[in-house]
């Protein structure tokens, strides 16, 4: 609809022989089109250092490698998380098979034409490899160097071999002052958070644990991506075997309990919820949920209705 208004816009310019605005109104569409670009690309970097951090302060404390540099790695290599050896093969920093590879390899294309690429189970596995891959004695220089070094280690990572591209360093680098990367390297994790296997993020509510469910996610294909039946993954969330999941539903990866574990003791209903809605919203098995308010599968909720949730 926008553009076909700009279309008419711009023909009533030319018409009017209106050139001045007419390069306005382009300039404007022009610059407009790099703002949403350049904000885009930002979210998505932010999106995957939030979604990866953690694992590059866990590898720095268990192989001595920057988490900055790790993450600028990632987020250079993979696009973050967009290219296609991340999409397909979980493969985030482009390690080539060689010869000493026994694992799954995925052909594409490179600077020679398509070669072999090593191709990871998800995101973590390619991490750890890549920890191990700088391990090797090629890089024996790197590690002389100070972890708060991250200048000194993009350098040194080319020196070494890693990148053939004169600017790969000076890449890491703005990548790392961009989004405040060394800011990871004092080791902290986020102890509110946790990943499980492939990068996703794992939430907390009591002792019990769920993911947030993504534009696409189903029940069949968080079980394969989290390794958990799929019959298992439905019973904790009170599911039926065709139940459809919506972006941003809370979903349980371990079981439910019988009562809310906060201090709250009763909930009020809102919009179109349903008791499903509130036991999953809770943390709460349904069938503990329709006990301790002496309902039935078949009962309806309304807005403003008060459950007891404990």
């Amino acid at each position: 609809m926008l553009k076909k208004y700009l279309r008419k816009y711009i023909h009533i310019l030319l018409k009017n022989n209106c050139k001045r605005a007419f390069y306005a109104l382009l300039a404007i569409i022009l610059l407009s089109t790099a703002c949403f670009n350049a904000n885009a690309q930002a979210d998505a970097y932010n999106r995957y250092i939030k979604q990866y951090k953690d694992i590059a302060i866990k590898h720095q404390k268990k192989y001595g490698i920057p988490a900055s540099i790790t993450l600028a790695q990632g987020l250079l290599e993979s696009s973050a998380g967009s290219s296609r050896l991340a999409r397909e093969a979980n493969n985030h920093f482009g390690i080539k098979c060689g010869s000493g590879w026994k694992g799954k390899t995925i052909k594409h294309k490179a600077e020679r034409g398509k070669e072999c690429f090593r191709k990871y189970k998800n995101a973590e596995e390619s991490y750890e490899d890549h920890s191990r891959f700088l391990k090797r004695d090629r890089y024996k220089p790197l590690f002389k160097l100070k972890t708060s070094d991250y200048k000194g280690w993009a350098r040194t990572l080319r020196k070494c071999g890693y990148a053939t591209d004169k600017k790969y360093p000076d890449k890491l680098i703005s990548l790392i002052e961009r989004y405040k990367l060394y800011q990871y390297d004092g080791g902290k994790l986020d102890k509110n958070r946790t990943e499980y296997k492939n990068g996703r993020e794992v939430h907390k509510l009591g002792k019990m644990k769920y993911v947030t469910a993504c534009a696409g996610d189903t029940y069949e294909s968080l079980a394969k991506e989290l390794g958990i039946k799929k019959k298992k993954l439905l019973s904790f969330n009170d599911a039926e075997n065709d139940a459809a999941i919506d972006e941003g539903d809370r979903i349980f990866i371990t079981k439910k309990e019988k009562k809310f574990p906060g201090k709250e003791k009763t909930c009020i209903v809102e919009g179109n919820e349903t008791l499903h809605d509130i036991s999953q919203r809770y943390g709460i098995q349904l069938k503990s949920l329709l006990k301790m308010n002496k309902l039935k599968d078949s009962d309806t909720i309304k807005t403003g209705d008060i459950l007891k949730i404990r």
